[in-house]
């Protein structure tokens, strides 16, 4: 591995390219403790000091913000709003007929379906600092219980609002061009890493919380149990069913096309994090119907509401695992379908004369596809409940939080950009005819 790591700074162009990265990811990382204008710095680490957490989304979004969002920083709302306008208008090619034509027209398509993400990322943008300032404004941010210095985070003047909105949506801005600039001049894919290094910094803290609670012992086999789920989890994520394709020998002119063989991979986890997504942001609304409904002074509070706060508000109760656990299978099946259409794939392998030894060719072979997919989104839908569902398993037993680093969304981000990112600088060590990274 070391001799690897050093072929890799002895190459010119790939450790400029690596030198490049990693001086955009620190410029990222300064940003996310840089507070925005008319903040109170003293107060919001008062409150961070004191230990007062928030919960449902808002702590989704302060993972993937890399701890920016409750620092009240320049980076608050770090890379989620370009990762919910990129799920956005992935959606909209089944609704909308003019995305789904852009998306077969190729490199101008996607081009032109990149442009509508970036416009609508900074809309999204202004969004949610608008609410984040209004939620920083009410003191609710820290939650209700919070202390005095909680309610006086951000100035109250409508012009000083303003401008830490205006603010909060050009860092969003800024941070999309960082991981577009990681993109063409560094290494692997720029928002992805952008987002992985937003999550590996939380991993220190939510550790030694750990160790703060349960002690020594007890940290070392969270740190034990942790190392076997991501082993585990880089094997599931290798994993992939390979339907093998033959394509017939096609004379076009004085030429010779096909008569090749390839294959068909379909991975056991299609869907990636974005089923564990859905089901964070589908079960913060039971949340917010709660704390809308809270009674007044000297009232008693709906039976209803009180159902609520006892069952699918917090993470350690067994009706809300329930439910998370059937949202993340049946949004895996949801964007699994909406993401590989068999009958497409079908239709042009039967264009370029492809078919799949034993099946016939058009409907037959969509028929077949589509019953692979199934069988493999089966086993890829319960794994990915089941480590959804470790955050909240440590939430109960552990006393950590619903970011808990070894589970859920986290760890699968964590390994996805890791193993793409090592998978494409092996594959530039193996252009200039080294031996490569992997062995």
């Amino acid at each position: 591995m070391f001799s690897a790591i050093g072929r890799i700074f002895r190459t010119p162009d790939l450790r400029r390219k690596i030198l490049f990265t990693l001086a955009i990811v620190a410029l990222f990382r300064v940003g996310s403790f840089v507070p925005a204008p008319f903040v109170s710095y003293s107060n919001v680490q008062a409150c961070l000091a004191a230990n007062q957490g928030t919960s449902g989304l808002y702590e989704m979004i302060n993972m993937f913000s890399g701890g920016a969002l409750l620092q009240l920083s320049i980076f608050a709302l770090g890379i989620m709003p370009y990762i919910t306008a990129s799920i956005i208008t992935q959606l909209l090619r089944v609704v909308i007929p003019h995305f789904e034509a852009l998306h077969k027209e190729g490199q101008a398509g996607q081009a032109k379906l990149t442009q509508y993400t970036r416009y609508l990322t900074i809309a999204l943008a202004i969004l949610q600092s608008t609410t984040l300032v209004t939620v920083a404004r009410s003191g609710l941010l820290f939650g209700a219980s919070a202390n005095q210095a909680c309610q006086n985070l951000v100035s109250q003047e409508w012009w000083a609002v303003l401008i830490m909105i205006l603010t909060l949506t050009a860092g969003t801005g800024l941070i999309m061009w960082f991981g577009e600039l990681i993109t063409e001049r560094g290494i692997g894919n720029g928002m992805s890493l952008l987002i992985f290094t937003s999550i590996a910094a939380q991993f220190p803290n939510s550790l030694w919380a750990i160790k703060q609670a349960k002690g020594w012992e007890v940290f070392f086999l969270v740190l034990g149990v942790g190392l076997v789920v991501v082993a585990a989890v880089v094997f599931v994520e290798q994993s992939q069913r390979r339907i093998p394709v033959q394509y017939a020998k096609r004379v076009v002119g004085r030429r010779t096309y096909g008569g090749s063989s390839t294959y068909i991979p379909i991975k056991v986890n299609m869907a990636g994090v974005i089923p564990v997504i859905f089901a964070s942001a589908i079960l913060y609304l039971p949340m917010l119907i709660a704390q809308f409904n809270q009674p007044g002074i000297g009232e008693e509070p709906k039976p209803w509401v009180v159902w609520i706060s006892n069952n699918l508000v917090q993470g350690d109760q067994p009706l809300y695992m329930l439910v998370f656990f059937l949202l993340v299978i049946g949004f895996t099946f949801f964007y699994v379908q909406i993401t590989f259409n068999p009958e497409e794939v079908a239709d042009n392998m039967k264009k370029y004369g492809g078919f799949i030894p034993g099946i016939r060719a058009g409907r037959p072979t969509a028929e077949y596809l589509n019953y692979v997919l199934n069988r493999i989104t089966s086993a890829g839908s319960l794994y990915i409940g089941l480590i959804a569902l470790i955050p909240l398993i440590a939430l109960s037993f552990f006393g950590a939080n619903q970011n808990f680093p070894f589970g859920g969304s986290s760890i699968l981000i964590i390994v996805g950009v890791g193993l793409e990112t090592v998978k494409q600088i092996d594959a530039q060590l193996q252009q200039r005819h080294y031996e490569g990274l992997l062995k």
